[in-house]
């Protein structure tokens, strides 16, 4: 597996929306190929927009995006079928049942139907979805929902998973689910690139970590250097998680006086 080689470059990315708020702000970013990436930061920091340009959603102002070296163009769409999505609100035609889903998935990205049909078999499986396999998305709960996003991103077998809060308002044991199903796929060496909150989860589950922070990148480094970073110039003193390193980073820069009356 090549962790010195680059899946996902970003540089000097910008978006400005039409209401004047630049959500990228020149951001540079180099995603190794066979990690498992952790893009975090600040509701509005830039991370749902950084995501939705990759996915063609949205165009950028200015800067490139590479692909395994390849630069993406406005027209360029092939790339797609060599990565999966599952943005923040995952768009389903929630009247079809789990099997019919994952095989229009899998005709969606050109697959034979006889190779949808059995990979998406073996998917229903291993989520362990086969008790509602026949039952329509729309009565899925949100773990299970999540669940059948993320089988869809990758019935094509792509070589990055690009996911954007996928263990958002789930319960401890479907996150259990994704999070060791992820792992099992970046172990046969796709790479993923997620967006969580949860700074815990992230540093315990992510090879590498990068910060941003109203559209630009404060930080990137592998998960097992932040507790050797030191807090200042002036101390030797490290940082015991993430979340220490985080608030750190970026709470000086959005800091409030508490209201007079507290």
């Amino acid at each position: 597996m090549q962790q010195d080689v680059s899946i996902l470059e970003f540089e000097n990315l910008v978006k400005t929306y039409e209401s004047g708020v630049r959500a990228v702000d020149g951001l540079t970013l180099s995603v190794p190929r066979g990690s498992i990436f952790g893009f975090i930061g600040l509701n509005g920091a830039g991370k749902t927009s950084t995501i939705r340009i990759v996915a063609g959603l949205s165009q950028k102002d200015s800067g490139s995006i590479r692909f395994l070296g390849k630069e993406i163009t406005r027209r360029e769409f092939a790339y797609k079928q060599e990565i999966g999505f599952v943005l923040d609100e995952p768009l389903y035609f929630d009247w079809m049942s789990a099997r019919e889903y994952l095989k229009f998935a899998g005709t969606m990205y050109n697959l034979p139907s006889q190779i949808a049909d059995r990979r998406g078999e073996e998917l229903l499986e291993f989520f362990d979805l086969r008790e509602k396999e026949d039952d329509p998305i729309k009565t899925f709960s949100t773990g299970m929902k999540k669940k059948i996003s993320l089988a869809a991103a990758i019935i094509h077998k792509p070589k990055l998973v690009v996911l954007d809060e996928p263990l958002e308002g789930i319960d401890a044991l479907a996150a259990s689910a994704v999070k060791e199903s992820l792992a099992f796929m970046a172990s046969q060496g796709t790479s993923i690139f997620i967006t969580s909150h949860v700074l815990d989860t992230v540093e315990r589950f992510c090879t590498e970590v990068a910060i941003i922070h109203r559209g630009k990148i404060l930080l990137q480094c592998p998960t097992t250097d932040i507790r050797s970073k030191t807090m200042g110039r002036m101390s030797d003193q490290t940082y015991a998680s993430l979340e220490e390193l985080f608030v750190d980073l970026v709470s000086d820069k959005v800091r409030r006086k508490h209201p007079s009356w507290l």
